[in-house]
């Protein structure tokens, strides 16, 4: 492969991939893929040598320890010696990653006798920015700051005169998106320091850069004292990181105090305390304790395969600057059928940058035809399904996202303030996106990648046409329609994403403020995280299924084959809050729900909390959240009507949004929704027949194969009756409320999909219907949406027979507001 390039560089690339990953054919990789796919062919081969060489811990006077250090020392040559770093000007560090590189840095800086002041570039990584809280004073700097500091104006002021040193940050390629820095700041900036100011050094974060770039550090223009990288982004394997120091600035560490095993020579305790530290190397007095020595002989490995493969960092430099220039261009082509640019790019392709050129990194936000921009959840969730491997959000880069988006730091407070936090579904805020999309191609990539890629974007957003509007219908009060339909069957979930149950013929089921009774009472909590356990990253969960016996009095879990549908285990938990099961609720645990702390009851049982940790694979307990808790021990519904519920927009898509009533307009008639327990939004979710009927219609239309109403986990599926007048598919989105019997609900708003519908509930097999088709048909303000939320109106006549509200499947079903057929 090394010899090839252009046509022949990609035919070998996917005959590799081919071979080597046959599991994964189908997968584009847009981050990072000359590590994530060069991996194995260097593994098989440190593997081998795994098995035939005994290596020992490197400070012990063995024979397999002596072969580890001198082992050890040939590859930090090595490794300088990729870098073009002369031995006798540099030395290398080896840390656990890059970040681990910028700390031992920082910690050195704070340990002068007057610490330190700092400057970084807006572009720098989260791991940079967070040295400035060591520092006396800070400042970021644009590329108009580093030119006016290049220019002679000192950016510290006279902060700097009171400390021992000043440090500056850049990065020789963002990683957000691909632009990049001049390596001769270093060598300019500290030309330009005045004689009696405090020592300048430099620090350059070149892990985005040397991924698929040759890093010289023999160039008369590279003149940084320290230089971070991360070895994984080149090689793959193994996970470490080197911090590389220019000699002249090792003083700099002459104050460190901290000192590990390995590092020393002499360490007196007792009566006297004292130590001497190595002197002959560098590294020698930084690399703490016991080195990883086995990742570090697998970097043997990677040199050699990274030769193999690929010959020299130029050539993986062509090639995905090559490929970033079709990208880009690809993307920059994609318009709506009313002429609006479908992205917005930020940044500029390789072969636009000017001299310094950028890196293969395309960045960019999708807006829709009207201007609005599509959420970044939702995108990722259709990336996830169609095998898409991209990255998304702040990308670690609070400066570069900043500036790109134009945030300012009132509007990131106040994002902050409303919810906001990294890795949540909340990604637009107040009109801005908060991150973006991008996509970094490596020596891996190839030009199919990038063709299917852009064929992905333009099949799921590009809105070819738009529909006309229809004539708003103004109703000035809800409108009671006929009954046309009834109760066709009612689910509850009392574990949170495990299976359903179906609550059977002529039995009345009570309606609690919460919700369905026993639904999502229940939920299990990783071990580790506190997270709640969901079935989007667990599939299996959908084979727990439940089974409600209220003469014993359990709820009898059953975990189900995933092909027979046989039983292989099961688990009986007491209905009542049993003190035996039960931790003490003053050592709750604290867990948390859709990214909502809560405190829930855990049970203590080993036979209860194996049970479930064997079936799934997931060191996990259970853990109870019964009604009627306040603070952490309650929730509150967060459905609410959906824009497109109310405002007449335009039809974009198929399977376009009916008209709604106008929403409230004084906070008196904002809608109270009440508490939930571990359910996403609402106490209730309901869907319509109808509308699973005409999605698979659609579906099927499509080549795919349809879906059962089971996938949506709906508690109540409602249906027309034969003969009747019926109302029309989707028309859920339009109900203002309905009755059921004698109780009344009142809609909340349309429930938000994720790609959790994808996991079929009887296999438990992840599929990409119907998620593929809703994306297509159901998407509005970049948002995918099926099935409505509603709530019981409490004051509704409680059943005869019981003292409190309930409901039965078969029951007519009376609607408020929507249209007939």
């Amino acid at each position: 492969m090394a010899s090839r390039s252009g046509p022949a560089y990609n035919a070998a690339v996917d005959e590799f991939r081919e071979r080597e990953y046959p599991m994964l054919k189908d997968s584009v990789y847009l981050d990072h893929a000359g590590s994530a796919l060069c991996a194995k062919s260097l593994m098989d081969a440190f593997a081998a040598e795994m098995t035939s060489v005994l290596y020992g811990n490197p400070h012990s006077a063995s024979s397999p320890s002596q072969l580890s250090t001198a082992r050890i020392d040939d590859i930090r040559i090595r490794l300088l010696s990729f870098f073009k770093a002369d031995p006798a000007d540099y030395d290398l560090v080896f840390v656990a990653n890059a970040t681990a590189g910028v700390k031992l840095v920082v910690e050195a800086m704070k340990s002068l006798p007057r610490g330190y002041v700092y400057a970084y570039h807006e572009s720098c990584h989260t791991s940079l920015v967070g040295a400035r809280e060591d520092a006396h004073s800070s400042i970021c700097l644009d590329d108009g700051g580093v030119q006016s500091w290049l220019d002679g104006q000192d950016p510290f002021n006279s902060a700097s005169q009171a400390t021992s040193a000043a440090l500056f940050s850049f990065s020789a390629q963002s990683h957000m998106d691909g632009r990049r820095c001049p390596l001769s700041w270093a060598k300019h900036l500290t030309g330009k320091a005045l004689k009696d100011s405090p020592r300048l050094y430099t620090l350059l974060d070149a892990a985005s850069f040397c991924a698929t770039s040759q890093l010289d550090l023999a160039s008369p223009d590279f003149a940084a004292d320290f230089t971070v990288l991360s070895l994984y982004k080149i090689f793959g394997f193994p996970d470490l990181g080197a911090l590389i120091v220019r000699r002249s600035a090792e003083p700099v560490f002459d104050h460190r105090r901290y000192f590990g095993g390995g590092t020393v020579d002499v360490v007196v305790c007792g009566k006297e305390q004292w130590h001497v530290r190595k002197t002959q190397f560098l590294h020698e007095r930084l690399e703490d304790g016991t080195l990883p020595f086995h990742n570090i002989m697998a970097v043997d490995a990677a040199l050699k395969a990274h030769l193999r493969l690929f010959g020299s960092m130029d050539r993986i430099s062509a090639h995905t600057a090559y490929l970033a220039h079709q990208l880009c261009n690809g993307l920059r082509s994609l318009r709506h059928g009313n002429g609006r640019p479908l992205c917005v790019m930020y940044g500029d392709a390789p072969g636009d940058a000017g001299p310094l050129g950028a890196g293969p990194v395309v960045s960019f936000n999708i807006a829709n035809s009207a201007g609005g921009w599509v959420s970044l959840a939702e995108f990722e969730k259709l990336a996830i399904l169609k095998k898409m491997h991209v990255r998304t959000g702040g990308l670690c880069s609070p400066g570069g996202i900043a500036s790109a988006l134009g945030l300012e730091p009132w509007e990131m407070r106040r994002n902050l303030s409303a919810g906001f936090r990294c890795g949540t579904d909340s990604d637009i805020m107040a009109g801005k996106p908060t991150g973006v999309i991008r996509a970094s191609l490596g020596a891996m990539s190839t030009e199919s990648d990038v063709h299917r890629f852009v064929d992905f974007v333009r099949e799921f957003f590009v809105e070819d046409a738009l529909a006309e509007p229809r004539p708003k219908t103004l109703e000035s009060a809800p409108v009671k329609r006929p009954s046309s339909l009834r109760v066709k069957a009612m689910t509850v979930f009392p574990i949170k994403s495990c299976g359903g149950f179906r609550v059977p013929q002529g039995t009345r089921w009570e309606v609690r403020p919460e919700g369905l009774a026993w639904d999502r009472e229940w939920c299990l909590v990783h071990r580790g995280s506190g997270q709640a356990l969901s079935q989007k990253r667990y599939p299996k969960m959908a084979l727990l299924r439940p089974v409600l016996d209220f003469e014993r009095g359990t709820l009898r879990v059953e975990y189900q084959a995933q092909s027979q549908g046989s039983v292989l285990d099961y688990v009986e938990i007491p209905l009542v809050a049993n003190r035996v099961f039960l931790d003490d609720t003053t050592r709750q645990m604290s867990s948390r729900v859709c990214g909502e702390d809560i405190s829930a009851q855990t049970y203590m049982s080993s036979g209860i909390n194996d049970f479930f940790t064997d079936a799934l694979g997931v060191p996990c307990v259970l853990a109870r959240f019964p009604p009627g808790g306040r603070g952490l021990n309650s929730r509150t519904s967060k459905a609410r009507m959906q824009k497109h519920q109310q405002e007449d927009n335009l039809r974009r898509l198929p399977g376009s949004f009916p008209d709604i009533p106008s929403p409230p307009e004084s906070d008196s008639e904002q809608q109270q929704h009440g508490k939930i327990l571990l359910s996403n939004e609402s106490p209730i979710l309901l869907v319509y027949s109808s509308s699973v009927d005409a999605l698979n219609e659609e579906i099927e239309s499509r080549g795919g194969e349809a879906v059962p109403e089971s996938t949506f986990r709906a508690n109540i599926v409602v249906e027309s009756l034969v003969g009747e007048p019926r109302q029309p598919a989707y028309s859920e989105e339009s109900w203002s409320g309905l009755r059921i019997g004698n109780q009344d609900f009142t809609f909340l708003g349309a429930c938000r999909r994720c790609h959790m519908v994808c996991v079929d509930q009887a296999t438990a097999e992840t599929r990409q219907e119907p998620y593929t088709t809703l994306a297509k048909t159901r998407r509005f303000d970049g948002k995918v949406y099926f099935g409505s939320h509603m709530r019981h109106e409490p004051g509704a006549r409680p059943d005869a027979s019981s003292s409190q509200p309930t409901i039965q499947v078969g029951e007519p079903v009376t609607v408020y507001g929507g249209e007939f057929m």
